[in-house]
């Protein structure tokens, strides 16, 4: 097959994979950092408030719509156009202004049913999940972080696309890019090895001032050498930096943008599967957050502790319901020697209370700091506040 295609002819038992990123400049990252603005503001208020709220923006407008039930006096539109300025965005030729920006605000109560099913009357303990649905945490023990290693260099050369332009180190760059990482692995047996970095691709927003040659050059010393493990690069490591050759016009005035878009960027970069559900401007009575945190947690605890190499887990609930109906632990074979998946289903059973109310309560998760989730992935990452990147000791249960 011609190689020009993607089909690339490799060793024996070596195989590419691909994961992307992207700034919070995006348009769809900007939506989930405006509804985590408002998730935030509301809970700075009432910690106890139920909030789910959505973005969306194209152009020079933004609307923030959903459910909001709580003891909150907020200006949400203050709230928006503050988001979109920590952003970046301050002109139209940017990509949006938020000192002029057109904002629709269509904020909503909490449905009566819904709560009475959920939360009211109800202690911690016997608090339900907010919705039904499935959540799935993964972990491998190929990085440091327990990260798959192609997803964390794609958070990563986008967390550092971020920190050169605000710290002025490239003062060219504009608030919207997008990174894609390509990593050979090769299996041996049951586990995973990450041998290089095949292909890097960034396409980031830039002024009109500089030519692409200076982009490339910029690029390759400022963000990918400061990023990427020499070790992982050699003179076979494919670059394509602004391949579309201009991108000077971003965010919501090239593309639109919604919030929840991005899940895949959000978790693991196409490793382990995903639920479906999105995490940002929801409080965590929302299972598609709190439990998606939870079984990432369970899974990094259980690689910790070297019961497995890598492990996905996957937990399940019923509106209203406080237990999960289904808890699924996969270690793809690399379960510790005398050890079965069985047995570590039964280790998170006995060591891991995957209730709403004491996911909550164990990551103390009814406070206001998830915008800063919103961008660059909310799992691997070593901010002390993502207390689900704690590992558990389970140790005894070697």
């Amino acid at each position: 097959m011609d190689p020009k295609a993607g089909y690339i002819t490799l060793e024996k038992d070596h195989y590419l994979f691909t994961s992307e990123s992207v700034t919070g400049g995006h348009p769809d990252k900007l939506c989930d950092y405006i509804s985590d603005s408002v998730l935030d503001a509301c809970l700075t208020q009432d910690p106890n408030c139920k909030v789910a709220c959505e973005s969306c923006c194209k152009g020079n407008m933004v609307m923030v719509f959903g459910e909001i039930t709580g003891k909150v006096q907020l200006s949400y539109e203050t709230v928006v156009r503050e988001a979109i300025k920590e952003i970046g965005y301050d002109s139209v030729e940017k990509g949006c202004d938020y000192k002029n920006c057109t904002v629709i605000v269509a904020l909503e109560q909490q449905s009566d049913q819904i709560a009475q099913a959920v939360h009211v009357n109800k202690t911690d303990e016997e608090i339900g999940a907010g919705d039904q649905g499935l959540m799935i945490g993964y972990a491998t023990d190929e990085t440091p972080e327990m990260m798959p290693l192609s997803h964390m260099l794609a958070n990563k050369l986008c967390e550092r696309l971020y920190e050169a332009r605000v710290n002025k180190t490239l003062t060219w760059l504009g608030p919207d890019a997008k990174t894609q990482v390509t990593v050979e692995y090769k299996a041996e047996g049951l586990h995973l090895i990450p041998l290089r970095v095949h292909t890097i691709l960034i396409s980031t927003q830039h002024s009109p001032s500089i030519t692409n040659e200076e982009i490339n050059a910029q690029v390759r010393e400022h963000i990918i050498k400061v990023v990427v493990p020499a070790k992982y690069l050699d003179e076979s490591t494919i670059y394509h930096i602004n391949p579309s050759a201009k991108f000077t016009l971003g965010g919501p005035m090239a593309d639109a943008g919604l919030t929840g878009r991005k899940i895949i960027v959000d978790t693991y970069g196409g490793w382990g599967g995903h639920g479906g559900g999105a995490f940002s401007g929801k409080d965590p009575t929302k299972v598609d957050r709190s439990a998606a945190y939870a079984a990432r947690w369970v899974a990094k605890s259980l690689v910790g502790a070297g019961l497995c190499n890598r492990a996905m887990v996957q937990v399940a609930y019923v509106i209203g319901i406080a237990h999960p109906i289904s808890v699924y632990v996969n270690s793809y074979g690399t379960v510790k020697k005398g050890k079965s998946d069985a047995d570590l289903q039964t280790i998170v059973a006995k060591n891991f209370d995957l209730r709403p109310g004491m996911i909550i309560k164990q990551f103390d998760m009814r406070r206001p700091f998830y915008k800063k989730l919103s961008a660059f992935g909310h799992f691997g990452r070593t901010d002390p506040d993502f207390a689900w990147e704690k590992i558990k000791d389970l140790s005894h249960e070697l």
